[in-house]
């Protein structure tokens, strides 16, 4: 058995989600068959990085499987993608340690999330952007980034479906690009690790932030109170992407 760390691209708009799911398309599923394929009906699991939600995007998503045999990883680089649909990508492979874990091994992950901020849902980004009609004050927005930054209680940011008890992550990098065509902004996240949904959460509270509806150090209040009911709402799946991972 050889064992492979392969990184991936995808637009997960017509996906629910990376997760293999009994009679639902999957990322994970599409890649499965193509390697049930390859070894003649040997079945082969792979290990991702994490899941990514339906609509979710990666650019950088890594997984590794044990594969029975020995191809150079080029050649499996190019042997899957010649059986991907054309929206996943296969951009990077090598082989790896034995006991490499795609999964277990992380250390740290960068998120991007894509806000469109014209007035109306522009019909070519509705699958790629989340959409904010309202005025925003940039100034506002990197304020608060800033109470991102560090080591704190993430429990107003977490979704109620995640089952992990510790929600104390560190936010290395927390940062905002501007385009003026089309009008986006580009939210940018670096941490050790996210809960479940708690990029798109934190989008929403900072769109609300940059809007006045919410006092400029709200994050700060949110990490005390711990109740994800005061963090309400949560940034559209359409927006968020995996952007790059990293091991040691």
């Amino acid at each position: 058995m050889t064992n492979y760390k392969m990184t991936i691209a995808y637009d997960g708009t017509r996906y629910h989600g990376f997760q293999k799911q009994p009679q639902l398309l999957t990322v994970q599923g599409v890649i499965e068959t193509a390697l049930l394929k390859m070894t003649k009906q040997h079945p082969v699991e792979i290990i991702a990085s994490g899941r990514t939600d339906a609509g979710v995007h990666a650019k950088g998503q890594v997984i590794s499987f044990n594969y029975p045999g020995n191809i150079p990883a080029q050649n499996m680089l190019k042997a899957l993608n010649s059986l991907m649909p054309l929206d996943i990508l296969f951009v990077a492979g090598e082989q790896v340690a034995a006991d490499f874990n795609a999964r277990f091994d992380t250390i740290s992950k960068i998120y991007e999330y894509r806000v469109a901020l014209g007035r109306y849902t522009d019909p070519f980004l509705r699958l790629y952007t989340g959409h904010y009609p309202y005025k925003i004050d940039l100034g506002r927005i990197q304020t608060a980034l800033k109470d991102i930054v560090g080591k704190h209680d993430f429990t107003s940011f977490a979704a109620s479906g995640g089952v992990i008890k510790n929600k104390v992550r560190e936010v290395y990098r927390a940062e905002v690009d501007v385009a003026e065509f089309p009008r986006e902004i580009t939210f940018r996240f670096h941490g050790n690790g996210f809960l479940y949904n708690m990029v798109r959460i934190m989008v929403a509270t900072l769109l609300d932030i940059g809007n006045g509806r919410r006092d400029v150090h709200d994050f700060l209040r949110l990490y005390e109170v711990k109740d994800r009911q005061q963090a309400r709402l949560t940034a559209p799946a359409s927006g968020l992407y995996l952007k790059q991972v990293f091991y040691e």
